[in-house]
């Protein structure tokens, strides 16, 4: 009888338990955009890269991390040269991309990712830290951005392997 009530309490904690916890560990790895949506106040979403941004997210063990996320569709220049976009051009690059690199670091208690900003392509951010709450589900990484430009940016990634 005792034997049974174990195994039952057992399966229970089991199948009462986050899918995949949210540990520093965990985050390690390489990440691939999905989606990163743009959510006014309002409620209405609109994808702030395109239906399908194209990005990385490399959170290394040491405690070191690199973001990078583009438009798809980002235009090219007609000269060859990034040192030689027209005004058009370089505006379309800058709407339609952003990196930073630093540290971060993961509070398990609250389930939040900190980026600590070294640099970004938005100079405004070097130097900062945004607290991001994060979930992990298996191989997929949800956060919100509370800095986004026009409302909350809602990212998903999945862990490349």
């Amino acid at each position: 009888m005792r034997k049974n009530l174990l195994i039952g309490i057992v399966g229970a904690l089991a199948l009462s338990a986050p899918a995949y916890a949210q540990r520093a560990k965990d985050v390690v790895g390489t990440w691939d955009y999905v989606s990163a949506d743009t959510v006014t106040p309002d409620g209405k979403r609109s994808p702030a890269f395109g239906a399908k941004p194209k990005g990385i997210v490399v959170f290394e063990a040491n405690g070191h991390y690199a973001l990078i996320v583009t438009r798809s569709n980002l235009p090219k220049f007609a000269s060859n040269n990034r040192l030689q976009g027209t005004p058009e051009e370089n505006k379309a690059i800058v709407l339609g991309s952003i990196s930073h690199f630093g540290t971060y670091t993961v509070n398990e208690a609250d389930k939040t990712i900190t980026f600590h900003i070294q640099a970004s392509t938005f100079p405004n951010w070097d130097g900062m830290d945004q607290k991001r709450p994060f979930a992990l589900s298996g191989d997929e990484m949800r956060y919100t951005v509370s800095a986004a430009a026009a409302g909350t940016a809602e990212v998903v990634l999945k862990r490349l392997k």
